[in-house]
């Protein structure tokens, strides 16, 4: 296969002009291409306005050397790389392999364990992706909280109510990447997704995915139970050096034997980190963020980012902003959601958190991403490897307080001054959740305050208009990661035997994608030590 880069075609080209465009650079008559394929497809808008897409495409022809020869400094010669999972262990499983939590990374740990005959057993404290849309639009719609069924915890995990971006700086040579992309698809994502720089699925679209890929998992001998919690472990061995699983408890009562168990929990499951901190599961705390949505018209950022010629013939723009404070604090924009909503995405009682999603089709009004500063266990004052958890309970707490239960909302200039905002300019919250005009400001300490009133003010020197009085600040961004990482061994494995940390929860992980690969990474690990599973 050879491939060439850099194929430049204006913004309403059709799939026609692409194939003639890569006959022309290559000097080939049509029946000398025997096919082609997008490898990549990104936005050049580095000479604005005059902005391209340009392409990276795959193609194979009937002489290949002498298209080597002819065109050595456009083409290059490429192997697919196809994942491959490894050989099976020789270690018996006396008890199918149990996945706790169904976020990216146990879906994919326990679709690679179903795929390899593992007969794997998915539990979830959640709903089923259809009964949590449900229980989440009823949240958003009421203000009625389901602690078991929301944004952060059910089928999917948080990123189901996300952008689905799915954009990772994991280096990746062994195909997990392509296999996770390919598996999307599989499963009703759009196939864009192979070649888009930066690929994303949308909520609507994800949720189908999700559901697809559980009916693949249990006609693959699979198991998925839901509303199923694990509250407890049971270990044998009396000291914490030699220690191993023996039973996981769920719902307080049920005990299900266990000797391989993926700890998949998710960011979020602040009650299970607590089980498993007191069962002396070595863990440590981790640097993480925390910050606001900020909130400005699509339109500015399409202008900002292609210019006013070009704003309306390329799909919603994106954005990636970071800068460096002289109080050594970073503050930077995380999960960037064009023509999207920023959500109600509180998971307990008397708090409040938020996050930002998008539909497939990113048509929403407005764009919002996460403008966070980060955060190190220095700023604790607690050597508990659970006091991220407690300052991020904390930010929560308070921006329930002012918000009454509501997302609290604030102008950029309110926001500097530190009033409570008490009109809106010309740009009006989207959101799935009640809203109130409050100060969005007293949530934080007054360092991470001025780091983020500093923050988007030199983001503006990069988008003009970022900083702009009327921009929306809305809070608290607080589950941006884990604050935890559950301490695992080169063999994936705990120090206590029998239990596999994995994905963002655990703190492996950053994102839908990485997560995903991080659960597949976990499953060769299960799939090298133990024998497929037989009753």
């Amino acid at each position: 296969m050879l491939r060439i880069n850099q194929l430049k075609l204006a913004p309403d080209h059709t799939e026609q002009e692409l194939k003639k465009l890569l006959l022309t650079t290559l000097h080939l008559k049509e029946e000398e291409l025997l096919e082609y394929h997008i490898h990549k497809r990104s936005i050049d808008a580095r000479k604005k306005p005059t902005i391209f897409y340009s392409y990276a495409i795959d193609f194979q022809v009937k002489n290949e050397e002498r298209i080597l020869k002819k065109a050595k400094n456009k083409v290059q010669k490429v192997s697919q790389k196809s994942y491959g999972f490894p050989k099976a262990g020789t270690m018996k499983l006396r008890h199918r392999p149990i996945i706790v939590g169904a976020g990216p990374a146990g879906l994919f740990c326990a679709y690679s364990l179903a795929l390899q005959g593992y007969q794997p057993i998915l539990v979830e404290r959640g709903a089923p992706v259809e009964e949590r849309m449900q229980d989440v639009e009823k949240f958003w719609n009421t203000g009625i909280l389901n602690p078991k069924s929301n944004v952060q915890f059910g089928e999917g995990g948080a990123g189901t109510f996300s952008d689905g971006k799915l954009n990772t700086l994991v280096k990746d040579k062994f195909g997990r990447n392509n296999f996770v992309l390919e598996t999307f698809v599989k499963f009703g994502a759009n196939p864009a997704i192979l070649y888009e720089q930066k690929p994303h699925i949308g909520t609507d679209v994800l949720a189908c995915v999700v559901s697809n890929m559980r009916r693949e998992i249990l006609s693959l001998g699979g198991e998925v139970r839901f509303h199923a919690q694990v509250t407890d472990f049971i270990f044998n061995g009396s000291e914490k050096s030699d220690r191993y699983l023996k039973q996981i408890i769920i719902n307080n009562s049920e005990k299900i034997d266990c000797d391989a168990l993926i700890l998949a929990i998710g960011h979020s499951a602040r009650d299970t980190f607590q089980v498993l901190y007191d069962e002396g599961i070595p863990m440590q705390a981790k640097s993480f963020a925390v910050g606001v949505r900020i909130e400005h018209p699509q339109k500015m950022i399409q202008e900002a980012q292609y210019g006013k010629e070009m704003a309306d013939l390329f799909p919603a723009a994106a954005y990636k902003l970071t800068t460096q404070l002289e109080n050594k604090r970073g503050v930077y924009t995380f999960c960037m959601c064009p023509g999207g909503y920023v959500v109600n995405a509180s998971s307990e009682d008397g708090k409040l958190a938020v996050n930002g999603m998008s539909y497939h089709d990113r048509l929403g009004e407005n764009a919002n991403s996460a403008v966070i500063v980060t955060v190190t266990p220095q700023d604790y004052k607690s050597d508990s490897p659970l006091a991220g958890i407690a300052f991020q309970r904390n930010l929560e707490e308070r921006a329930y307080q002012i918000g009454q239960g509501n997302i609290p909302v604030q102008c950029y200039k309110d926001f500097c001054d530190n009033i409570p905002t008490e009109k809106l300019g010309d740009i009006h919250p989207q959101m799935k959740g009640n809203y109130r005009l409050a100060n969005v400001r007293a949530i934080f300490p007054d360092e991470l305050a001025k780091s983020i009133e500093q923050g988007i003010l030199n983001m503006d020197h990069k988008i003009h208009g970022f900083a702009r009085e009327d921009a929306l600040l809305s809070g608290v961004e607080s589950r941006t990661s884990s604050p935890v990482k559950i301490l695992r061994e080169e063999s994936f494995e705990s120090t206590c035997k029998g239990i596999y940390p994995c994905g963002e929860g655990a703190g492996y992980a950053g994102g839908i994608t990485s997560a995903a690969m991080d659960g597949m990474k976990v499953a060769e690990a299960i799939i090298k030590k133990f024998k497929p599973f037989s009753s």
